[in-house]
């Protein structure tokens, strides 16, 4: 599972990150989803910041996966109607920016990125207590 050159702290981040997971409800999990991505941006600026040039690049990369294969994967355009489909397109503009500040080393459009995420995750945070929410929640467990 772990290749000999992680590290003891990596491995066990690791084993935290995968343990929090598996007993996550789905809302928990697309949390999880902005927090890594907001996680990366940061990364990313401080990359730009530090003139670390491929940690800029490996965090950009990693950001724009969340947004493609983890938040925009998530939608459910069934159930969501058009709330799925402008958070699609927010998604892929936010994808489309951070291309932009890694080819232009941009730090305003990662600043922007940053924002965007933060909103919505903010917004996705508040919903948690949500009844609805948490019977949906149960339903899935």
């Amino acid at each position: 599972m772990y290749s000999s050159t992680t590290n003891p702290s990596q491995a066990y981040s690791q084993v935290g990150v995968e343990t929090g997971i598996m007993g996550a409800s789905p809302h928990s999990l697309i949390l999880m989803l902005f927090d890594g991505a907001l996680a990366a941006v940061a990364r990313a600026q401080h990359g730009l910041a530090t003139g670390a040039i491929a940690e800029k690049g490996t965090a950009i990369t990693k950001a724009i996966d969340i947004l493609t294969n983890g938040l925009k994967a998530s939608l459910d355009y069934e159930k969501g109607g058009e709330l799925a489909a402008r958070l699609a397109a927010l998604y892929d503009y936010m994808c489309d920016r951070l291309f932009y500040a890694n080819l232009k080393n941009d730090q305003a459009a990662l600043g922007e990125v940053q924002q965007l995420l933060s909103e919505i995750r903010d917004a996705w945070a508040k919903i948690a207590n949500d009844p609805a929410v948490v019977s949906a929640s149960q339903e899935h467990a």
